[in-house]
């Protein structure tokens, strides 16, 4: 490892981004963090040895600064409507920075033409990273997180239900990885870009888990019984609306809509688990129980108390009560791109070409 490397992590206070900039410091790397304001978040990576940069990701001005003298980047795009502006803002400022490599995290569900106008970007976006021909690319595919669901957890603690639309209980559907671990394949890619360019790994947890298998291991990791509920998709929109989670906006919801949607299909489940964690990433991958444990040690307030169990049955109240989100409207209103014969990622053959057999040594 060069000790003259440095290394621009962008979203370094988010999901990924965090953890990414935690592991590349203990790795030894000099970091710089990109990130939109000065938080609790930002000064945890700067106590950490990160040289934090405030910006707007979105401005060439800024992302130009960021970069300066700067030899490898981990990309990733803000979950907006304005992706593709972010990733070619992104793009110009590493071409003109003359990076030797980039680590980029894009999505499972990638495909030309698919109804999401985020995976479309999404796609997009890989191809314009790629056209600075001096410089290297490695992608990171990860499916379903296991953060995502973590957004309904209260509802798990207080009420005991587990409620998505995410199809039959028994059928195994997703293989769950922790940020943590998608980090780990991403750190291991700017650490040894020589090893890694050019090559694309999916980040899976250990195990294929059933809906009623989340569940589940959300009751043992909460001391309580937790049963999963296939709820309709207006249900979904309508607890969205009642009960956003913090820094999720009507656009993400109005694309979450359609990633049910690839759940219900079996999408997700498609090459699932890989042993890209342990291979690449270096670490046993985690499973989810201990996934939400670490959640739940985190959040005293998920302990369940006569109060809290009310409160809990007032939001359901209040959701049932609030008028669904409509992900067409959401849509119109923000005049998204939309195709006239889009298509789901295993109806699109170039992407089951590419992506049946990834997961595979």
């Amino acid at each position: 490892m060069s000790t003259h490397t440095r290394i621009l992590v962008t979203s370094a206070a988010g999901k990924t981004g965090l953890p990414v900039t935690l592991q590349l410091l203990e790795k030894g790397f000099s970091v710089r963090a990109f990130v939109r304001r000065q938080d609790h978040r930002a000064q945890q990576l700067k106590e950490a040895g990160a040289e934090i940069f405030v910006g707007d990701q979105y401005a060439l001005t800024d992302m130009r600064a960021a970069m300066k003298d700067v030899q490898r980047a981990y990309q990733c795009a803000p979950t907006a409507p304005n992706g593709l502006h972010y990733n070619a803002v992104f793009t110009a400022a590493a071409f003109e920075a003359r990076l030797e490599h980039v680590v980029t995290l894009g999505q499972w569900l990638s495909t030309a033409d698919h109804p999401s106008l985020f995976t479309r970007e999404t796609y997009l976006g890989d191809i314009l990273i790629r056209m600075p021909g001096d410089m290297t690319v490695t992608s990171i595919i990860p499916g379903w997180f296991a953060d995502n669901y973590l957004m309904v957890l209260d509802m798990a603690a207080h009420l005991g239900l587990f409620a998505m639309p995410l199809g039959a209980g028994d059928v195994s559907g997703n293989a769950p990885p922790s940020n943590e671990d998608i980090a780990s394949v991403a750190v291991a890619a700017l650490s040894d870009p020589e090893a890694h360019a050019g090559k694309t790994y999916r980040p899976t947890g250990p195990a294929l888990l059933s809906p009623d298998e989340i569940a589940e291991a959300m009751g043992q990791a909460l001391g309580c019984r937790v049963r999963y509920r296939n709820i309709s998709e207006k249900m979904m929109m309508k607890a969205l609306r009642a009960m956003p989670p913090a820094n999720f906006s009507q656009a993400a919801a109005s694309q979450l809509a359609l990633y049910t949607e690839e759940y219900r299909r079996g999408t997700f489940a498609i090459s699932a688990p890989t042993d890209h964690v342990l291979r690449i990433g270096g670490r046993v991958p985690e499973p989810f129980v201990s996934i939400v444990k670490r959640r739940v040690a985190a959040r005293p307030d998920l302990r369940r108390s006569f109060p809290r169990r009310l409160s809990a049955m007032a939001g359901f109240a209040r959701m049932l009560l609030t008028p669904a989100l409509v992900p067409k409207e959401i849509e119109a209103q923000r005049d998204y791109v939309r195709l006239a014969a889009p298509a789901f990622s295993q109806d699109d053959a170039e992407w089951g070409t590419t992506h049946r057999h990834l997961g595979l040594s």
